[in-house]
């Protein structure tokens, strides 16, 4: 996993986030699991004014600040998530649902290349994608 030093080295180096950027940021790490940008427009507009368009900003300056990671579902919609949230899945095609690895020797090859090349890594995505147990037994 990622150390807090990392995330705390990103925030430190970022510039001054704006009171929208700091509330998507928020609703982020309050999270369990990467949501989507519609998820968490639903999430802030519990708790304040914001536009969706202002969302999608917010989550790209965040981006570009590595204090966020995106992936992409099998719907083809961005789930975003913290980058202290270090995490690889299995993903299904059929039913969408994504299974979490426990672990895996990702961040060591990480940890090489930062040392290695004159290259900033904020951080790094691994999905593998095919079909869940239930629904290769469906197709069958």
């Amino acid at each position: 996993m990622k150390s807090d030093s990392s995330s705390q080295e990103s925030a430190t180096h970022s510039p001054r986030l704006t009171r929208n950027q700091q509330a998507v940021l928020d609703v982020l790490l309050s999270q369990a699991d990467a949501r989507s940008a519609q998820e968490l427009y639903s999430l802030l507009r519990e708790r304040q004014a914001i536009g969706l368009s202002t969302v999608y900003r917010a989550l790209e300056t965040l981006k570009l600040y590595g204090l966020i990671k995106n992936r992409v579902g099998v719907s083809g919609e961005s789930l975003y998530s913290p980058i202290a949230l270090d995490q690889h899945y299995l993903t299904c095609l059929q039913c969408g649902q994504s299974f979490p690895l426990d672990r895996f020797p990702v961040q060591e090859f990480e940890d090489h290349l930062q040392s290695s090349v004159p290259f900033k890594i904020y951080y790094h995505t691994l999905e593998f994608v095919g079909l869940c147990e239930p629904c290769t037994h469906q197709i069958s």
